[in-house]
């Protein structure tokens, strides 16, 4: 693999993995449009530990407050009395509620994952289309139904909202569908507060992840000598640039309450996919 062609996967990643609109999707495509081989899947697990230093960098004092919460959970330390934000660990109540919740969420998406696993290779081009208009349903309907039942005072996450949230995690591991979509879209229709479901979606993402990359970590000599060091490098260097822009942009666009708006995009590309590509 060219460093040329590393870096066009890259910035693809690095935009599509945050953006309400499939990363693995549009990889997918990418390979049709354009004849790319097949990715190697450690590459692409590669792509991922880029964006994922986008989430620590971007939410750093958030996740720090995650630690800092479950220290004073495991040592009974008291919490100082000014630590509060407008944040998943605004208390260590809900700090607490927010760490189960993460675990609950991951747990449940980790089942999905290993189910939909054994499906997503043999699935064809067309189901990727599919997954834009899953993804649009996900991201009209949770603004609707956030608008009419308003954003809840935030109390900590519940199990029911890490639950939902879970699945639409797993559901999002098929290609089309957004993870990130998918759960700041079921994060909202479940009363979470705008600016904490686009938090919530992007740290759960982190063991999602971390857990991707361990399973495929045993075939690291294979993925470097097929693609390359530097080739590597590149593409992951391209995926941390532009996941970061692409991040910033989402985060005010949820903050808006416009996460919809995607829908306009991903309902023609998936209608056109299915005409000229299906």
């Amino acid at each position: 693999m060219s460093v040329l062609k590393a870096m066009l996967l890259g910035l693809l990643q690095g935009l599509t993995e945050f953006l309400p609109v499939s990363s693995s999707g549009h990889l997918k495509i990418c390979e049709k449009l354009f004849g790319v081989e097949e990715i190697p899947l450690l590459f692409d697990v590669f792509l991922h530990l880029a964006t994922l230093l986008v989430v620590i960098i971007y939410f750093r004092k958030e996740i720090a407050k995650f630690f800092l919460v479950l220290f004073r959970w495991i040592t009974r330390k008291p919490a100082p009395q000014n630590d509060s934000c407008e944040c998943l660990c605004m208390t260590d109540g809900t700090g607490r509620k927010a760490i189960i919740a993460v675990i609950v969420t991951t747990l449940i998406t980790g089942i999905i994952g290993i189910v939909s696993s054994k499906i997503i290779p043999d699935l064809e081009i067309k189901y990727v289309f599919i997954g834009f208009f899953v993804t649009s349903a996900f991201l009209i309907l949770s603004g609707i139904l956030s608008r009419r039942q308003g954003e809840k005072e935030y109390k900590g996450i519940t199990l029911i909202q890490a639950i939902i949230v879970g699945i639409m995690q797993g559901i999002g591991t098929l290609p089309g569908v957004s993870r990130s979509g998918s759960t700041i879209a079921g994060a909202l229709a479940t009363g979470v507060k705008r600016e904490l479901a686009g938090e919530y979606s992007f740290i759960v993402s982190i063991p999602a992840i971390l857990g991707a990359f361990l399973l495929e970590v045993k075939d690291i000599g294979e993925v470097t000598s097929s693609i390359g060091i530097l080739p590597l490098i590149a593409g992951c260097a391209a995926a941390f640039v532009s996941g970061y822009f692409a991040v910033s942009v989402l985060m005010k666009i949820v903050r808006k309450g416009k996460l919809e708006w995607f829908a306009v995009y991903l309902i023609p590309a998936g209608i056109l996919g299915l005409i000229f590509l299906s």
